[in-house]
């Protein structure tokens, strides 16, 4: 960063960053917890699997969206020496900050196969389709006034995530060109 300028990433692409890995992995989870019977049978375990996906997409979509638009509302215009970060980095730098968790995740899915067939992985492609929701609804919002939010990169967390948490103080903004 040169003569004082912050290091920026865009908050839609630090949301969607999660949204691929999350649904594929819950897809394969589901794909593979289907194959074992469980405790519940596999026609119990679709059913309660396809209502956690319900209840996940409502509820990863819709959390926080009052702080999104509160940032968004305060965001101020990115300085001239502000750098902005690629697409590419930000996804990467977010997947290699959660590459455990998502493991866990998967593992943590396939495991309840055993009791409830296919729902952990259901409820993990929920998650992700949520994300994914949350970040269209930050690209609505970006088009709606015609610029594009951006995050500081040392307010993210350690795992470069968290767009909205209480370390973000506000946005900025540049034109939509700058994307």
């Amino acid at each position: 960063m040169t003569r004082g300028g912050q290091g920026l990433a865009r908050a839609a692409v630090v949301v969607r960053a999660g949204a691929a890995p999350l649904w594929w992995l819950g897809v394969l989870a589901a794909g593979i917890g289907v194959l074992v019977p469980g405790l519940t049978g596999r026609r119990i375990g679709v059913m309660a699997g396809a209502a956690l996906f319900l209840v996940a997409v409502a509820v990863v979509a819709g959390a926080r969206r009052k702080r999104y638009g509160a940032l968004a509302r305060g965001a101020a215009r990115a300085g001239k020496h502000d750098v902005l970060q690629d697409r590419r980095v930000t996804v990467r730098n977010w997947r290699r900050g959660h590459r455990w968790w998502l493991v866990l995740g998967f593992l943590a899915a396939l495991g309840s196969a055993f009791a409830v067939p296919a729902a952990g992985g259901m409820l993990l492609a929920g998650a992700g389709a949520g994300l994914r929701l949350r970040a269209g609804w930050i690209g609505r919002v970006e088009r709606g006034a015609e610029e594009l939010l951006w995050v500081r990169v040392d307010w993210l967390s350690a795992r470069c995530g968290g767009p909205a948490a209480k370390r973000v103080k506000a946005y900025r903004s540049t034109g939509v060109a700058a994307g």
